[in-house]
């Protein structure tokens, strides 16, 4: 196991996912793959620097980010369900607005909490790359981890934090490909 194999990993799991998101019908498939090569490309940066801590980090921030994921589409597949069994969509009047405040909140409730463990995930994932910025000497990684970190805070003001994790994420492949 080397870092080279990483790299190739890295870069091409970054690449993926960004593409990923592009590609209609076959675009989340290829997203997957990508993480899941960047997931194996940490794998073995930790164990070519014998540092168990940066997969763990990384581990737990893909859960982590996962879970968001699932949290929030949870609560919008309820909060859909919820609509069409109280007939919203066909009855406007009467109670439609208190039904309106009630889709909010809980679109709210989940979209909040599927912030706060993808906040969470990305702490987890500066953490790892600072680790391997440190082990690796390659400081655009650490940079990734920071603008990922500072992208998720900021996501709950929209435009700024998609952003800011849409050039981590432009980061990223430069990172695994600056990697020796």
């Amino acid at each position: 196991m080397s870092l080279k194999e990483a790299k190739i990993y890295g870069s091409v799991g970054a690449i993926l996912s960004i593409l990923g998101g592009n590609i209609s019908r076959i675009g989340n498939l290829i997203s997957v793959i990508g993480f899941v090569l960047i997931l194996l490309a940490v794998k073995e940066i930790s164990l070519a620097v014998n540092r168990e801590d940066i997969f763990k980090d990384y581990l737990i921030a893909f859960i982590l980010h996962l879970g968001a994921f699932f949290v929030f589409l949870i609560a919008l597949i309820s909060v859909m369900g919820i609509t069409v069994l109280q007939g919203i969509f066909w009855n406007l009047a009467g109670k439609g607005l208190e039904n309106l405040g009630q889709i909010i909140k809980g679109l709210l409730i989940g979209g909040i909490l599927a912030w706060i463990l993808f906040v969470l995930g990305s702490y987890y994932l500066k953490k790892s790359y600072e680790s391997i910025s440190i082990e690796t000497e390659v400081g655009i990684v650490r940079t990734t981890g920071l603008l990922y970190f500072v992208g998720a805070i900021l996501l709950i003001v929209f435009g700024i934090g998609a952003l800011l994790i849409i050039i981590g994420k432009i980061l990223e492949i430069v990172a695994y490909l600056s990697l020796p």
